[in-house]
């Protein structure tokens, strides 16, 4: 299974206290980052006119990597054939597992929330359940972040762990305090809202940068409409989706 690849782009003083904020917030050692100095900064003449450092960090996501994930015994899948009771024990263990994750992230990174798990049936019986994970709590939305990177990131690094204990890949979602059903109606109105009028125009329209789970929003809410379709172009993180005329 191959991951996307999740950035978080942080701005402090110096390039050490940049890189520093950053590890902090994804929780990880230096060794698992990949850093990209964006911006050195510059003190400016007498402290003036100064320009703060920016710097990239980037998640690798080798697969090698996993076995330096801090993992308990891996819970085994049941087996086919095995009855219904078994199925249910191992999809509440999943749950459990989840919830043990992020509650632990959070912990690492002093913040207080409560973390409740609970399956999402899928649209479809071809797709498995989702694994939703909810965080609520006071003033969250520093663990959203620009674009929710923070909230991606911290989601990738759940899905990592989870799939090591578990013993097989979890398809899972953080949500913190309703963001991503608010995000997504707000998206599927947009793209509604700028398919009628490509359609109307005949104008292709292109969207802000945005992660892959929101691309795939806008991609799902207009496969089916009469007169566009959508495309997705450009290299991340500043992939994009563009609403064009059928032709």
């Amino acid at each position: 299974m191959s991951f996307e690849k999740t950035t978080l782009e942080m701005i402090a003083p110096t390039v050490d206290e940049a890189i520093s904020r950053g590890l902090n917030q994804l929780g990880l050692p230096r060794e698992a980052i990949d850093i990209e100095v964006l911006d050195a900064g510059n003190k400016g003449l007498f402290g003036l006119g100064g320009r703060q450092a920016r710097v990239r960090l980037t998640i690798r996501n080798e697969e090698d990597e996993l076995d330096d994930l801090p993992v308990s015994a891996p819970v085994k899948s049941a087996p086919a054939g095995e009855n219904k009771k078994a199925a249910v024990a191992d999809e509440e263990s999943i749950l459990e597992v989840s919830k043990s994750v992020v509650t632990g992230l959070l912990e690492k990174m002093k913040v207080h929330a409560q973390v409740t798990a609970k399956y999402v049936q899928p649209d479809s019986d071809e797709q498995q359940p989702t694994v939703m994970i909810e965080i609520k709590g006071d003033d969250l939305s520093y663990l959203i972040g620009r674009r929710s990177e923070t909230l991606n990131a911290l989601q990738y690094i759940t899905g990592l762990i989870v799939g090591k204990e578990v013993g097989h890949w979890v398809h899972l979602l953080i949500d913190v305090q309703g963001y991503r059903s608010r995000r997504e109606r707000q998206l599927r109105q947009l793209a509604t809202r700028l398919a009628d009028q490509v359609a109307r125009t005949g104008r292709r329209q292109t969207l802000e940068p945005m992660p892959a789970n929101e691309r795939r929003i806008i991609h799902l809410e207009l496969r089916d409409h009469p007169q566009v379709t959508t495309e997705s172009s450009g290299e991340e993180p500043n992939r994009k989706v563009t609403i064009i005329l059928k032709k």
